[in-house]
């Protein structure tokens, strides 16, 4: 078991490794993505890589599918990029919160629009 402070480094050393490779991959489903969170657990075996896909839902489940396709080479890159003792499985899951961000923006905005043609 890691102490909390390496579990943090490794998820942060993790996520900006992580931004390098995936600018490297040449599969062509593989769109505009960003890693937006890495968490580890505990014993660091396992890393979930949260990602955002820029696109719309036929774009995001391409690029998914991409990034699984290159799980192997993705997950030994990263192995020889960060010294540990056992490489760890990674998955990788799709960031939805900026969505449901603009979602919450948007109505707001649409609160505020009616409110103002309330006033006289």
């Amino acid at each position: 078991m890691a102490s909390p402070l390496r579990v943090r480094r490794v998820a942060e050393q993790a996520k900006k490794e992580l931004g390098d490779i995936l600018r490297t991959l040449k599969d062509p489903r593989i769109g505009f993505v960003t890693v937006t969170d890495v968490e580890v657990s505990n014993d660091l075996s396992h890393l979930k890589i949260f990602v955002s896909v820029y696109g719309d839902q036929e774009a995001r489940q391409q690029s998914l599918e991409g990034l699984q396709a290159a799980k192997g080479l993705i997950r030994s890159e990263l192995g020889r990029r960060i010294r540990l003792r056992m490489t760890p499985e990674i998955e990788f899951r799709l960031d939805t919160s900026l969505d449901r961000g603009a979602r919450i923006d948007q109505l707001l905005a649409e609160i505020r629009s009616e409110g103002q043609a309330k006033e006289p």
